[in-house]
């Protein structure tokens, strides 16, 4: 089977260098390959997301010169996966309602913080301090039944129980110079979100499952999501789904060194063509002329 390989933006802004060198690097692996190239549109925050923002992504990929196949993947359309997936979790015993609003969840690292630093996780978010995995389950049923909003968490220490040896298969580097088998820790982020009560699913819960269901087997991105690949992994164990590669490439930075963001003008890839900028200087700009 031809490899397949993905490019996965989220309509919540421009794209920019940052987007163009990945979807850059994920094309040229497939030409180079012989393998295809998925586009998936990852909208299921429906709060940022926005159709414009959609279609520029289809107009600025066009115009790099990307080709991927049809139809494209929007995460909207398919919350009934994530939803099952979800349910598989819960029957494990592995998911749980957590009560407390990002307020709360911060007056508790605070307080806790007060003894000592709290533990956080790769990307410096504090790990969960709240007490819903000990909530008694009439008091759940209580709480979801009077409309109180709630996320739907894993629980990492259960989850962790149930494997052994996980690790993945790294065919770039992460941002230590890791290649080859890399040990998972999962259990350094803590019991991390899967779904809220409006939004059947997360980044990392449909993002196993869509590169599950698309066949994905070659999973070309950012050193900004190399860590959250053990997160990735233990969902695959516990769902059943196969192991993709995955290749983590550098981050294209500003002039202070700083990741990109969709609100950087002088990166935005449409601030660049308007200058005059050509696929082939973009090309040149992230390191592939």
């Amino acid at each position: 089977m031809p490899p397949v390989f993905r490019f996965a933006p989220s309509p919540n802004g421009l794209l920019h260098l940052g987007h163009a060198y990945s979807a850059l690097l994920n094309f040229d692996r497939a030409r180079e390959t012989g393998g295809r190239l998925l586009l998936r549109i990852e909208d299921i925050d429906a709060t940022r997301c926005r159709p414009e923002y959609e279609t520029a992504i289809y107009e600025d990929l066009a115009w790099l010169g990307i080709a991927w196949e049809t139809p494209v993947r929007r995460q909207s359309e398919h919350l009934s996966d994530y939803r099952a997936a979800l349910e598989r979790l819960s029957a494990l015993d592995l998911v749980y309602p957590a009560f407390e609003s990002r307020a709360e969840i911060a007056r508790l690292v605070a307080a806790r913080e007060a003894d000592g630093p709290w533990p956080r996780d790769p990307d410096g978010a504090p790990l969960y301090p709240g007490n819903g995995k000990s909530l008694p389950a009439d008091e759940r049923t209580r709480l979801i039944a009077s409309g109180a909003p709630y996320a739907l968490r894993l629980d990492m220490a259960a989850a962790c129980r149930r494997v052994d040896g996980l690790s993945w298969n790294e065919l770039g580097e992460g941002p230590d110079g890791e290649r080859g088998a890399v040990p998972a820790r999962p259990e350094a982020w803590g019991d991390v979100i899967l779904a809220r009560k409006e939004t059947p699913t997360s980044y990392h819960l449909s993002v196993v499952v869509d590169d599950a269901l698309q066949g994905v087997s070659e999973i070309v991105r950012g050193q900004d999501l190399f860590h959250a690949t053990a997160v990735h992994r233990l969902l695959q164990v516990l769902l059943g789904l196969p192991e993709p590669a995955y290749r983590h490439h550098a981050l294209i930075r500003d002039g202070e060194g700083r990741k990109l963001s969709k609100s950087s003008r002088s990166t935005g890839l449409r601030e660049l063509r308007a200058a005059g900028a050509t696929p082939a200087s973009v090309r040149q700009l992230v390191g592939l002329g």
